[in-house]
C-alpha cells in the first residue's frame, strides 16, 4: 500500500471513531447478477441475468466516490461475464483507478481466464478441498487451478464461504493459498444463511471449531490469512454491530447499507461476513483489531 494512501485511510479512522461518523469508505458495484454457476449456498446469482451498461456502471463508481468511497469492489454473478461493446472488466478497474480509488478489488469464481494485474486484489472463490469444492460449486476445481497457474500477476486471494458441507476442509484450503504460485493468502466469511440455505448455516460450536483451526493454521503452519484472529470471538457469537454503516453496495442504482442482504428480515444479526465485522469493530476503536489490520493489510494490500 502507498503511504499516501495509508495516511488517507489513517484519517478516515480516526475521523469515524472519534466523532462517530457513518461515512462510507468500502463501497461494492455489482456488475451484473448473470453467473454460468449454480452454487449450493449462493442465494443472489441469475435473478435477473442482467450485464449492466459500461455508462451506468461507470455513474455507478462516481456516485460512490462522491460519498468518499476510496476501496471499490467489483461483484457478481461472475464479473468476469461482464461486457459490453469492446468493454471489459480490465476496462472498469483501469477506470476506477483513473477516477482516484486507491483500492480496487476484484471477485470471482476462478472459472474464467485471469488477467487483471491492474486490481489490487482478485478474491477468488475456493470452497474446500478438490471434493467438497466440486460438490458446491460442481466441477470446476481443475479449471480454476489451471487458469491460476497462469494468471498474470499475483494478486489472487482465495475467498471461502464456510459451510456445512465445507467445514472440514478449512486447512487444505490454508494450504493450498500458502503453496500455490500467484495466490498471496486467503479470506475466510462464514455462511450468511438467506432463508433458502439455512440450512448450511454453522452452530455456535462448529464455527468455534473453525476458528481455532484458522489460528492454527495460521500461527503454526504460516498459512498466509487475510482475516483478523482478534474478531473471532465476535464472529463465534455474532456480537459485532451490524449493519456496517462504512460500507455501501450499488446495484442497478439501488444502494444499500453494508449488503444486499440488509433487505432480508433478520438476517443482520445471522451476519457471517468476517469483514463486516472487521470493519464495524474497527471503527468503534477496537485497540486489538486496529493493530491486527494495520499488519494484515500493508502485508497483503
Amino acid at each position: 500500500m502507498k503511504f499516501t494512501s495509508f495516511m488517507k485511510f489513517a484519517g478516515f479512522g480516526i475521523k469515524t471513531i472519534l466523532f462517530k461518523k457513518k461515512d462510507p469508505i468500502l463501497g461494492t458495484v455489482i456488475v451484473t447478477d448473470k453467473c454460468n454457476l449454480h452454487c449450493k449456498h449462493c442465494s443472489v446469482n441469475n435473478i435477473t441475468a442482467v450485464i449492466h451498461p459500461y455508462a451506468q456502471i461507470r455513474n455507478e463508481m462516481q456516485i460512490l466516490y462522491d460519498m468518499g468511497v476510496r476501496i471499490l469492489f467489483f461483484c457478481g454473478g461472475e464479473t468476469f461475464m461482464w461486457r459490453d461493446g469492446d468493454k471489459t472488466l480490465r476496462d472498469l478497474v483501469i477506470e476506477a483507478k483513473k477516477m482516484g480509488f486507491l483500492i480496487v478489488n476484484v471477485v470471482t469464481n476462478g472459472t474464467w481466464p485471469i488477467d487483471l494485474p491492474e486490481a489490487n486484489l482478485i478474491l477468488l472463490s475456493l470452497d474446500g478441498d478438490k471434493e467438497h469444492h466440486n460438490i458446491i460449486r460442481g466441477d470446476t476445481y481443475d479449471k480454476i487451478f489451471g487458469n491460476i497457474s497462469k494468471a498474470t500477476a499475483n494478486n489472487i486471494c482465495f475467498y471461502m464461504a464456510i459451510n456445512q458441507i465445507n467445514k472440514d476442509s478449512v486447512a487444505d484450503v490454508c494450504r493450498k493459498a500458502r503453496d500455490t504460485k500467484n495466490v498471496k493468502a486467503v479470506s475466510f466469511n462464514f455462511h450468511t444463511p438467506y432463508p433458502d440455505t439455512k440450512e448450511l448455516a454453522l452452530t455456535k460450536e462448529e464455527k468455534a471449531k473453525v476458528c481455532e483451526t484458522i489460528k492454527y493454521m495460521k500461527k503454526k503452519e504460516k498459512a498466509p490469512i487475510f482475516n483478523l484472529i482478534s474478531a473471532f470471538p465476535y464472529l463465534i457469537n455474532n456480537t459485532f454491530p451490524t449493519p456496517c454503516h462504512q460500507c455501501v453496495v450499488i446495484e442497478n442504482g439501488k444502494i444499500s447499507t453494508c449488503g444486499r442482504c440488509i433487505d432480508v428480515p433478520g438476517l443482520c444479526e445471522k451476519c457471517g461476513y468476517f469483514f463486516v465485522a472487521e470493519y464495524t469493530l474497527l471503527f468503534k476503536g477496537k485497540f486489538k483489531i486496529i493493530w491486527e489490520m494495520l499488519r494484515t493489510y500493508l502485508k497483503y494490500i
